[in-house]
């Protein structure tokens, strides 16, 4: 008997019906089901501990910045240019560390590692590479591209610190570190007035937050190893009132080699004297000006004039402005004037006189670019200008003045 269409497709609807409701109860117990499997889940893994991270290496900075020991360097890296061929006609080189006519150069590569508490023991040591360590060596060292320019041991006791070493000179307004320069070119009284460093003791005693008093006795002028069997003793004082001036005062007296080698007993020697004095006035935040004025003499000197036995002496002055524009601009003027009374610094008795413009760019606090300027003259044809000078004939290729231009760039680290 067949069921009538209607019946049929009343049946076949509430069936389909019913199978939809069934599907939508399952997916939500599915659902279900799952919400509170990812409750639990997340509810399981609160309860644990975080994980503890991964420990990294330390760095080596981070283990000598924990024991105390500070390392830290610089690149100075320039061009220099020369209107002459960078000597007087003694054959003394009429600058410092950029001689070179038209060159680049590396001029230090230098390392400092320093381990100095305000308490008990401590030490430093300056390692310098490039040209200008073949100029700074001490007599006892050999002249190659690499210096030890200072290396000494220290001990501090509240306002006593001694140290025992080879360590730069108190003398002068410039040092060796080109970061603590503001110019690229150094002065004449750096290279030619003063020494660069002296191996023995000295002794700082801070009498207050605005004086200190330095004693010590040395080898000598740039001597590692003694020439001859007597001392130079140094004498120095330093005086700050307030943050606008300071004054630093320093002495040497001693007998030193005039020639012979670097063996005891050998050659000529004299009593040489040298008197420092540097004054600096901070104008401004931004404006600053030193004066640095030298005095010194050399017995038993042979005269270039007769070739009696004399008193040498030379003396000079040279002053500073900086000018700090901003964070990363500076300008920086030098100006001074060296007599050197016996020729017995340059190899020329003669009047020279420099003057000196720098502009300085640090687009980083790591890296200063530098670029400068310089005039020299002389009241003598004292400087080299071509090779015609070579010839022999008289006044051939030599000059009064000479200019020259550089380009440093240096990366402190």
């Amino acid at each position: 008997m067949y069921m009538p269409v209607t019946r049929y497709l009343s049946l076949r609807f509430e069936e389909v019906r019913d199978m939809n409701r069934f599907r939508l109860a399952l997916a939500g117990a599915l659902l279900c089901t799952f919400v509170l499997c990812a409750r639990a889940a997340d509810a399981e893994d609160a309860a644990k501990p975080p994980e503890p991270a991964k420990p990294t290496a330390p760095s080596l900075t981070d283990v000598l910045t924990a024991s105390g020991v500070d390392l830290h360097g610089y690149v100075d890296a320039a061009y220099s240019y020369l209107s002459g061929t960078g000597i007087f006609r003694s054959g003394v080189p009429d600058r410092v560390f950029d001689t070179e006519p038209n060159s680049f150069n590396v001029h230090q590569a230098a390392l400092t590692i320093d381990y100095q508490p305000k308490e008990g023991f401590g030490g430093l040591v300056n390692l310098a590479a490039g040209r200008d360590a073949r100029v700074i060596a001490s007599a006892g060292e050999t002249t190659s591209n690499f210096d030890v320019t200072q290396a000494f041991v220290q001990y501090a006791h509240g306002p006593l610190t001694i140290i025992g070493g080879k360590f730069v000179t108190l003398a002068g307004a410039e040092v060796i570190n080109s970061t603590q320069d503001t110019n690229y070119s150094r002065s004449i009284l750096f290279g030619y007035a003063i020494p660069f460093s002296h191996t023995g003791v000295r002794l700082t005693y801070a009498a207050s937050d605005q004086l200190n008093v330095i004693v010590g006795v040395n080898n000598g002028w740039d001597q590692l190893q003694d020439a001859n069997k007597q001392k130079t003793g140094e004498l120095g004082v330093s005086f700050t009132p307030n943050k606008m001036f300071s004054l630093a005062v320093q002495g040497y007296s001693g007998v030193e080699q005039l020639s012979g080698g670097t063996f005891i007993g050998a050659g000529t020697h004299g009593v040489r004297n040298l008197i420092d004095a540097v004054g600096t006035y901070n104008a401004t935040s931004q404006l600053t000006f030193i004066l640095n004025v030298d005095w010194g003499q050399q017995e038993n000197v042979t005269s270039l004039v007769n070739g009696a036995s004399i008193k040498a002496k030379w003396d000079g002055a040279a002053a500073y402005a900086n000018y700090q524009v901003n964070d990363q601009w500076r300008l920086s003027v030098r100006a001074e004037y060296f007599d050197d009374k016996d020729g017995y610094r340059t190899g020329v008795i003669q009047k020279w006189k420099e003057a000196t413009l720098t502009l300085a760019y640090l687009p980083t606090k790591f890296i200063e670019l530098r670029g400068e300027v310089r005039g020299d003259k002389s009241d003598s044809n004292a400087f080299v200008k071509d090779t015609t000078f070579f010839s022999g004939a008289p006044g051939a290729g030599i000059t009064d003045n000479q200019i020259s231009i550089g380009l440093e760039a240096v990366y402190k680290f």
